[in-house]
């Protein structure tokens, strides 16, 4: 399996800054913002606040990540 990695402009903080992510993480990112009625921008701009360290990029793949995990482990309850 092949994943590309593509590169978006996202507004956050009043700046536009570039975010690469594999179209997978995009994906998901659309979900968990459509799910959670904000635009994806919104969205960034929190993950962007609470991140500590890392990059943006990475820090969306782990917010991605751990709120499929969460929802996955809170449904086999």
């Amino acid at each position: 399996m092949k994943s590309v990695v593509i590169k978006r402009s996202v507004l956050t903080g009043g700046r536009k800054t570039s975010v690469s992510l594999e179209n997978e993480f995009w994906d998901g990112l659309r979900v968990i913002a459509d799910r959670e009625s904000v635009s994806l921008s919104k969205l960034v701009q929190q993950i962007d606040r609470e991140r500590n360290n890392i990059n943006l990029s990475s820090a969306i793949r782990v917010f991605v990540f751990t709120h499929f995990r969460f929802a996955n482990e809170n449904n086999q309850m």
